[in-house]
C-alpha cells in the first residue's frame, strides 16, 4: 500500500487539536461550598415565592 500525498501523515493526525484525547479535569468547573449554598438559598427562596 502506498501513502497517497492527498492524505495526512500520522503525525499530522496526531497533532491535529480536533484529534487529541481530553486531559482528565482540564474543563472541570470548580466552584466553592460557600457559592453552592447561596445559589442553594436563592433557588429556595424563589420557589417559596412563587408558591404563595
Amino acid at each position: 500500500m502506498t501513502n497517497s500525498h492527498n492524505n495526512p501523515s500520522k503525525a499530522e493526525v496526531q497533532t491535529t487539536k480536533l484529534n487529541r484525547l481530553p486531559v482528565p479535569g482540564e474543563e472541570d468547573t470548580e466552584f466553592s461550598a460557600e457559592e453552592a449554598a447561596e445559589a442553594f438559598e436563592q433557588n429556595a427562596s424563589s420557589v417559596q415565592e412563587e408558591q404563595q
